[in-house]
């Protein structure tokens, strides 16, 4: 390894290290991480125990339904991933910071190594149980092999896909806030920038009556198409597969981290 690899290794593990002290000792940080869990979880329980399948082929999609609770998490995840740097912008630590670390770029991808490695985690428990949570309440609620559903279950390919995916977008979600905050740098204004991008989209195309640009507008929309990961039945029907719906999302994220890292370099503290 080279002289100059050698001290950007070491300026990252540095920088990863503040980064995570500042994330783990801010007061908000873990308070926000166990909001994502119970909200996240408390959303989809509700909906399972909300929907109802008296019929075989009732049109339901049990995991989507399971993981439903996906879209409130990602609110807090957004809150979470802004404070991370406009947080720093609101009390002027910002400066001490860049002080510290003067290699802007590597504070941004420290930031966002902690805070994908916090969402993840927070993200996992949440899924596991929002998916324990339906394979608990919608048998009863008519989601059964007579109906043509089987049993819940993380052993089945789609199903894993589901899970495994609602994970990636809530990481996903977290890097566009932080992307999208290090762009705005006010806290109130990154927030309501990255919940319009996420909800706007869905309200417009639900109001839309020509197919053609509802279609579009849910094919580009970061929360739409991202949440297309999530489906098991129907998927001729979606307006993007799932992966192809969850790469518009992480474009969505690249680009907002990338348009922060280039201001965060261009701009004075």
């Amino acid at each position: 390894m080279s002289r100059a690899s050698h001290a950007g290794w070491a300026g990252m593990r540095e920088a990863a290290h503040a980064e995570w002290t500042k994330l783990r000792t801010a007061p908000g940080t873990l308070w926000l991480l166990l909001a994502v869990i119970a909200l996240t979880v408390a959303l989809s329980a509700g909906a399972a125990a909300a929907v109802r399948c008296p019929s075989a082929g009732c049109g339901q999609d049990p995991a989507k339904i399971s993981l439903t609770g996906i879209e409130l998490g990602q609110a807090i995840v957004a809150v979470l991933a802004v404070l991370a740097i406009s947080g720093e912008y609101g009390t002027g630590m910002i400066r001490t910071t860049l002080t510290a670390m003067p290699r802007r770029t590597t504070v941004l991808a420290a930031k966002a190594a902690i805070l994908t490695g916090l969402v993840l985690a927070a993200g996992t428990i949440a899924v596991l149980a929002s998916v324990l949570a339906g394979q608990l309440v919608l048998p009863g609620h008519g989601f059964t092999p007579a109906h043509g559903y089987p049993p819940l279950s993380l052993a089945g390919g789609p199903v894993l896909r589901a899970a495994t995916g609602s994970v990636l977008y809530l990481a996903l979600i977290a890097l566009l806030s932080l992307g999208t905050a290090a762009v705005v740098r006010d806290s109130a204004a990154a927030v309501g920038v990255v919940l319009g991008l996420l909800y706007l989209f869905p309200i417009v195309a639900a109001v839309v009556t020509n197919p053609h640009w509802r279609r579009h507008l849910e094919q580009i929309g970061p929360m739409t198409a991202g949440l297309a990961i999530q489906a098991t039945t129907g998927l001729r029907s979606l307006p993007l597969s799932p992966w192809t719906g969850l790469g518009v999302l992480a474009t969505w994220s690249g680009a907002a981290l990338l348009a922060g890292s280039l201001l965060l370099r261009l701009r004075d503290a």
